[in-house]
């Protein structure tokens, strides 16, 4: 048995809520969710932050929420990215070993992830994230960890995610306004898809698909590695303006409409199922048909489901996801919305709950697709917590704490995944407005 593992909390700055969920891992190796936090997001439109102070009142009500729930005080939180802004590529490099004799280490492995953010980027974008998809030593391919052994040459294969400078800008200097440290960006899809996906899917070959508030994430999965991300810029706040327009109604009726009677096909509901609007200010209730409204809901569905289709078919890997699609963020709730996407894309589709790697003791309704952003962050802090703890371990330096480092300014590139955080944060060090 495992002991419990440190506490981890995990933001997701949507464009529909912000949720902060604390947890950790349990002696079991399950995680364990301590509390959460969510409130309505105002400030953020298309999953960008678009108005700094209404995020940072939203941020700063979600966090006050979870410490209570949890009893825990927030100091630092991983945070989730997303927009249109982000995309992706793969890239592979390698480093000739001084020592081939001796095992590979997790310093090693560091260094060359480190070379990663190295790279050439068009004018206002940044490397966020440097995922590593498999090892190569000395030719010999396919390798998930490579500590270890022995070898002339270390190869990897990256999968690199890329997102305008400013936007992540913007989520910093929320969080630092909140009074948080950041510890890790990490991109919303790959998040969601460690809290829904199985290993046996990820390994099969699967789309994760997360239909937020603004943004539609794709994350496509084989052979238990990354293939491809993408973020589509619709999701089912689009759908709420539709039928906000279609009906002619105010967006609280056509939220609420939407959420208990709406529908991704309208084949299925009959002609004469008729629910009543109240009207405003003394005026008679509005009447509407649920095939009307099932109508209006499918057109714009349809479109999502179609450009995430082209998403799959652009990856290259549309006939090797033999688990399918999973369909999972607040808008997967959405009825038939399974049905819908099986029509369209001709493969198999479900729905993707949070609970594969919770406790038995969390909430149910902790396990709602609309907390699996939440619930990956914090899996995803976790494990990278972990690897930090091994690296320090090994190395007995912290890979994050280069004293004076931000001043000098000679290096572009530090330490892990972070290393693009401390290049944001550098660029808050004399920013007094805080």
């Amino acid at each position: 048995m495992e002991k419990e593992g440190e506490i981890i909390v995990g933001l997701d700055i949507g464009t529909t809520k912000i949720a902060c969920i604390v947890g950790r891992k349990d002696k079991h190796g399950k995680i364990e969710i301590l509390g959460h936090g969510k409130t309505e997001s105002i400030g953020v439109k298309r999953g960008v932050v678009a108005n700094i102070e209404h995020t940072v009142q939203s941020i700063k009500t979600a966090v006050a929420l979870a410490e209570q729930k949890s009893e825990v005080e927030i100091k630092s939180v991983h945070v989730g990215i997303a927009g249109q802004h982000i995309r992706s590529l793969q890239h592979s490099g390698n480093i000739i070993r001084k020592n081939p004799e001796k095992e590979i280490s997790a310093a090693e492995i560091n260094q060359l992830t480190q070379s990663m953010y190295g790279l050439k980027m068009a004018h206002g974008e940044e490397i966020i994230d440097v995922i590593p998809q498999e090892y190569i030593v000395d030719n010999e391919s396919g390798i998930r960890q490579p500590v270890g052994m022995l070898g002339n040459t270390l190869e990897a294969n990256f999968h690199i995610i890329i997102g305008q400078t400013t936007a992540a800008q913007n989520i910093y200097k929320c969080i630092k306004k909140a009074g948080l440290e950041t510890v890790n960006l990490i991109l919303e899809p790959i998040a969601s898809a460690i809290a829904v996906l199985s290993d046996e899917e990820k390994e099969a070959g699967v789309a994760l698909v997360d239909i937020g508030g603004g943004t539609t994430d794709i994350a496509i999965f084989q052979d238990d590695i990354i293939r491809h991300t993408a973020v589509i810029p619709f999701g089912g706040d689009v759908i709420t303006e539709d039928v906000r327009e279609g009906c002619t109604i105010i967006k609280k009726h056509a939220e609420e409409l939407k959420i208990k009677f709406g529908s991704a096909l309208a084949e299925e509901n009959r002609d004469d199922e008729v629910v009543a609007i109240p009207g405003l200010r003394g005026r008679p209730p509005k009447e509407i048909t649920l095939k009307n409204l099932a109508s209006i809901i499918q057109a714009r569905v349809d479109e999502i489901i179609d450009q995430v289709y082209f998403e799959i078919k652009n990856s290259g890997f549309e006939t090797k996801l033999i688990a399918g699609i999973v369909l999972t963020g607040g808008g997967s709730q959405l009825k038939h919305i399974d049905q819908l996407t099986e029509f369209i894309t001709g493969m198999d589709t479900r729905i993707g709950y949070p609970n594969e790697h919770l406790s038995s003791t969390v909430a149910d309704d902790m396990a709602s697709p609309m907390f699996s952003t939440g619930v990956g962050l914090v899996i995803q802090g976790i494990e990278r917590s972990e690897t930090e703890a091994a690296f320090q371990a090994e190395t007995g330096e912290n890979q994050n704490d280069k004293a004076g480092f931000w001043k000098k300014r000679k290096v572009r590139r530090e330490a892990g995944p972070k290393g693009y955080l401390n290049i944001v944060k550098s660029f808050f060090e004399n920013d007094t407005d805080g």
